[in-house]
């Protein structure tokens, strides 16, 4: 009975830290953002709230939630609701599967940091994931409005076409591994002292760009096109309503995206990888360069990285969107399987 109580405690405790990171962090990096983005473009960004402007996002949250909550006339009141849970909440239940560091013990008791280390825990990314397209399809249906439903038909076209593409790039470090678990996935790249972004750079490569079209950033970002479709999908929500999807789209999918990222290319938490030579260990385990500081850097720079690319790279045709991903981001995945089956039990016989 004792064990119960404790494993419910840390249980809920997981799931506030989830909660905090997903949603707190979420808000702070539009500020992280709009940064990068100034300073990319030789401007100062926010700087008027607070220092640097690093209360920029609370402004904003409080002006979204003081703005007046309007609806369409002819809307469907139930799918425009639907589609904001949709949304938000299986992009924060991927956060459940992610593992962020090694079990540890505190007070005699053992602590794996990941929610819940299911052994099918990148079956559920994807099928949660996949669940982005309902969210999308029924905030256009659902504002009876054209602008909003061609914006999400594009997007969910987009969606259709890169989560099999994006699900295919996987593949290659699943076959290494020879897992689903997330988890155990981090401990094969330990245990045979390689990153599998060094095996897998093609899986890499295709991945961020599928993970771009994931969240709809440059130059996939079709389905909002301001000179042709006003704002997109979301032009008929206001206030809090029209500031969570792009809180979901852009920054909650993007951290979980860059932290699966890093868990199937870049070690998870182990710390910096030689090939075929070993890791350089970690100082401390709970100091600057614990393995959970690791994991942080390592998700930071992906996420960094994307928004780099979102700044820099023009803007696909959606016929060009679909092309890509059907004739050459489709057929290199398929590439990069057979040749990983092919030299995955030569490499670790």
């Amino acid at each position: 009975m004792h064990s119960f109580w404790v494993d419910l405690l840390v249980a809920i405790i997981k799931i506030l830290v989830i909660l905090g990171i997903a949603l707190g962090i979420g808000a702070f990096l539009t500020w992280v953002e709009r940064k990068v983005a100034a300073h990319i473009q030789r401007r100062p960004g926010p700087m008027v709230v607070g220092w640097h402007g690093l209360l920029q996002p609370l402004a904003d949250g409080v002006k979204l939630l003081t703005k007046e909550d309007l609806f369409p006339r002819y809307g469907d009141k139930f799918l425009y609701h639907l589609a904001i849970i949709l949304a938000l909440v299986p992009a924060t239940l991927v956060f459940s599967v992610v593992p962020f560091g090694p079990e540890f013990e505190i007070f005699g008791y053992k602590v794996k940091p990941i929610l819940s280390d299911v052994n099918v825990g990148l079956l559920l990314v994807f099928a949660l994931g996949s669940m982005a397209v309902y969210a999308v399809a029924l905030a256009g249906w659902a504002s009876n409005s054209k602008y909003p439903l061609i914006a999400s038909m594009r997007k969910a076209g987009v969606l259709v076409s890169y989560e099999v593409v994006i699900t295919f790039a996987v593949m290659g470090p699943i076959i290494l591994a020879g897992t689903l678990s997330t988890y155990e996935i981090v401990e094969k790249q330990i245990e045979q002292k390689l990153w599998y972004i060094w095996l897998q750079p093609i899986a890499f490569v295709v991945y961020m760009f599928a993970a771009l079209a994931e969240m709809g950033r440059v130059p996939f970002d079709v389905q909002e096109a301001e000179a042709e479709l006003v704002t997109g999908f979301t032009v008929e929500y206001g206030g809090m309503k029209f500031g969570l999807f792009p809180l979901v789209e852009w920054y909650i999918e993007g951290l979980t995206l860059s932290a699966i990222a890093v868990v199937l290319f870049f070690g998870g938490w182990s710390p910096i990888n030689i090939p075929f030579v070993g890791f350089v260990d970690p100082l401390f385990f709970l100091g600057p360069l614990s393995p959970f500081v690791w994991f942080i850097l390592k998700t930071t720079a992906l996420f960094l990285f994307i928004l780099w690319l979102h700044w820099t790279l023009p803007r696909y045709r959606i016929d060009q969107i679909t092309q890509n991903a059907w004739k050459i981001m489709l057929p290199l995945t398929l590439f990069n399987i057979v040749i990983t089956a092919i030299l995955a039990p030569i490499v670790w016989r």
